[in-house]
């Protein structure tokens, strides 16, 4: 099992400088960096295009993955328009993670309907993947042939989405912030019987004594995940350190 980072905090605390921080990691064999798509909770997270783009400039081969970025809250074709834009830092790189979203904060930030977020993500989902696959639509002329091409979509979701992720996308992302690890190894054999291909758990909060974690680590190796994505950041725990937990 790959281990990645995050380059973002999700509780408040100062900013991250994210091009130092992302050498840091890959320098410490971080095997992907990862940031979330947070809006309007009281703190700063950076806004995910800007991270990665600053991410993917200071590292050169790194993967770097959205985690998740909230589908519903962007016009099809301006979010196309943004990852297209990222795709041309990143190239291959790029992966995105992609949800319905699942916190009420972020959506009154944007005067957007919480309640009807799956509804808008299977509506606004098939246009996206056109514009990021073609460069264009009926409607919309982003990039040319050539520029475009949709990076691998995973989708950040749980219930019957566990299965859907199996079927429609080209990996799940199983977050651990607010699941217990028996939830979420339970979720993944689901996933597996459907027939899912990647599976990557994210947001792995830290516990106070790392050897819980190396535990927790350990145990999602031996449920078949593909990738551990965990939260730190430059206050500590010491990245050397938690790089080890997973030789």
């Amino acid at each position: 099992m790959r281990l990645g980072a995050t380059l973002a905090r999700l509780s408040p605390g100062p900013p991250i400088a994210i091009a130092e921080w992302a050498r840091r990691l890959a320098g410490e064999g971080f095997q992907s960096l990862w940031t979330p798509q947070v809006i309007g909770r009281g703190f700063l997270v950076p806004d995910p295009f800007v991270a990665l783009a600053a991410a993917a400039t200071a590292v050169e081969h790194l993967e770097v993955g959205t985690a998740t970025l909230q589908v519903p809250l962007h016009h099809p074709a301006d979010l196309a328009h943004r990852i297209l834009s990222l795709k041309s830092v990143c190239g291959d790189r790029l992966t995105l993670g992609v949800s319905p979203g699942s916190t009420d904060l972020d959506y009154a930030a944007f005067d957007r309907d919480y309640a009807a977020r799956f509804r808008t993500f299977s509506e606004n989902l098939p246009r996206l993947r056109r514009l990021l696959d073609r460069g264009r639509d009926e409607q919309a002329d982003l990039a040319p042939p050539g520029e475009a091409g949709c990076p691998p979509l995973l989708l950040g979701s749980w219930g019957a989405n566990v299965e859907r992720a199996a079927r429609e996308f080209d990996g799940w992302l199983a977050s651990a912030y607010r699941r217990s690890a028996d939830q979420i190894v339970d979720a993944h054999q689901r996933y597996r019987a459907a027939g899912g291909r990647r599976a990557i758990v994210c947001a792995i909060p830290l516990a106070a004594d790392l050897g819980r974690t190396a535990e927790t680590l350990h145990r999602y190796a031996a449920a078949g995940f593909d990738d551990a994505v965990v939260l730190i950041g430059p206050e500590g725990p010491d990245p050397a350190r938690v790089r080890a937990l997973l030789p």
